[in-house]
């Protein structure tokens, strides 16, 4: 079997896992690294969702890295293109050459005694298995399942004659071209989807059972297309950058302080891009508060163009069965659909499905507490990236990937061979690790850790508080045991 000891492996090779490897390089020059890829190519989700119109949900001046200026003048950016800079940020830093491709991770092994993890693999095509040896474990792989979405048992399924697909699964052979389309779901990906298939299927329905926020963005952001005829590209997007977060954090402030004007607020912007192609009341007044689900992007409004142009429609209502040629509702109505494109959400699996043990236990998630949204109590020198539920994703993936550059060089420094956090504060109370009301998360949480009731096992979703938690707060905080490799 092959095998390979590095000082760290680095899972996943999407954009938490390029951040990694930046910021370990870069900080830590000296230690040894790869970066473990079940796929054949980098880039994660941008790699892996190939629907149409696919985008980010949040600005690219906060999506896109510290490190490397996001120099496109499109805010909100196509799949492809942020592929790209995923891509040619791996090669200008010659991470590239640092990822293992087809190396599904299986099961990692520590071991307190040789103070390492062990790492077993497998290669995703020939099943071949593949070892690795490592001081630090850090986990990029995200929180959602790779292998399929989440589709609901609709009844009658089997009667329909024409396709069902999810867009997680999308391929090139998928025909809309003037068909009618309903769209199941109300969420990113569906509001994503809508408008873009609108612009070539006969007519497309979006089916929800209940409202989403939507919020309107322009597709530019006019104030760094000021500044960057002014500034260098750098400074440009630095000032953006904070620009965005300031303006993020403010907004999810207000809603969660003033939920109900924000929620006003909100529904009387989303009646007025509709315009009077919708009825407000039934299809674009969510019956939760903003935040308590993640509100939905769209750049320049291109979904309630849709809407005004009679291209597309919103049908709130509930799936009673799949019909030969369509779905009957529960209010009775039936939808005629060609295409039924379930986007009923994403199933969450932690740390990609892996299997971890310590000194022969296995970890189980529900049983440990998350340290400061980046690592598990009684695990030791192990970390996982995961992002903001209310900003972008990168914001805190590479603060995350910061600190535990910091971990390792105070480890080296005081000649500690091994990191966890002990949950050691008996008056502790654990809490929920996403506070979400939306369905992909309350089907998961059974499944993942917990978070604490305060600092250092809160995850505060605040990217200041986080900041300086995260780069000036003490790493040896009574929470975090630091081990000496034992002279007996």
């Amino acid at each position: 079997m092959e095998s390979e000891a590095l000082d760290v492996v680095i899972v996943g090779a999407g954009l938490s896992g390029i951040s990694a490897a930046y910021h370990l390089q870069t900080r830590l020059p000296d230690k040894s690294y790869a970066i473990l890829e079940a796929r054949e190519d980098l880039g994660g989700t941008w790699d892996l969702f190939r629907y149409p119109g696919i985008r980010s949900d949040s600005d690219m001046y906060t999506l896109g890295y510290s490190f490397r200026p996001w120099t496109s003048p499109k805010a909100i950016a196509d799949g492809p293109s942020i592929l790209a800079y995923i891509r040619e940020t791996a090669e200008a830093y010659g991470i590239d050459r640092r990822i293992r491709y087809r190396r599904r991770v299986e099961r990692a092994r520590w071991s307190s005694e040789l103070a390492r993890w062990e790492i077993d693999a497998r290669d995703s095509v020939t099943g071949e298995p593949t070892r690795f040896t490592a001081r630090f474990l850090f986990v990029c792989a995200g929180y959602y399942d790779y292998e399929a979405g989440y589709t609901p048992d609709f009844p009658g399924r089997e009667r329909y004659r024409g396709r069902v697909v999810h867009p997680q699964s999308w391929t090139p052979d998928v025909d809309y071209d003037g068909k009618r389309v309903v769209v199941i779901g109300s969420g990113a990906t569906a509001v994503t989807l809508v408008p873009e298939l609108a612009k070539r299927a006969a007519h497309v329905t979006m089916l929800q059972r209940s409202p989403t926020y939507i919020v309107s963005m322009p597709a530019r952001d006019a104030v760094a297309d000021w500044m960057r005829g002014r500034l260098s590209s750098t400074a440009a997007y630095s000032v953006t950058r904070w620009k965005n977060v300031l303006l993020g954090m403010g907004f999810y402030g207000f809603c969660r302080k003033a939920p109900g004007v924000a929620k006003r607020l909100l529904v009387r912007q989303m009646k007025r891009s509709a315009g009077r192609a919708v009825d407000a009341e039934t299809h674009l007044t969510p019956a939760y508060d903003p935040w308590d689900q993640r509100l939905c992007l769209v750049p320049d409004g291109d979904l309630f163009d849709a809407l005004r142009q009679g291209t597309a429609e919103i049908v709130t209502d509930h799936v009673e069965s799949f019909t030969e040629g369509g779905l009957r509702l529960r209010s009775g109505e039936e939808l005629a659909a060609d295409l039924v494109v379930t986007a009923t959400g994403l199933q969450l699996k932690f740390l990609g499905g892996m299997t971890l043990e310590v000194d022969g236990k296995r970890v189980e998630a529900p049983g440990h507490m998350v340290y400061k949204g980046a690592m598990l109590s009684d695990v030791p020198n192990f970390a996982f990236a995961i992002g903001y539920t209310n900003a972008s994703w990168t914001l805190k993936c590479d603060l995350t990937s910061e600190y535990v550059c910091r971990l390792l060089r105070h480890m080296d420094a005081g000649g500690y061979v091994s990191a966890a956090p002990r949950r050691n504060d008996p008056s502790l109370t654990e809490e929920p690790i996403i506070d979400f009301s939306s369905s992909y998360v309350r089907r998961a949480l059974g499944a993942m850790p917990k978070q604490g009731s305060r600092t250092p096992w809160k995850l505060h979703q605040n990217y200041a508080l986080d900041l300086a938690l995260f780069r000036h707060g003490k790493l040896a905080d009574g929470a975090m045991e630091f081990t000496r490799r034992s002279t007996g």
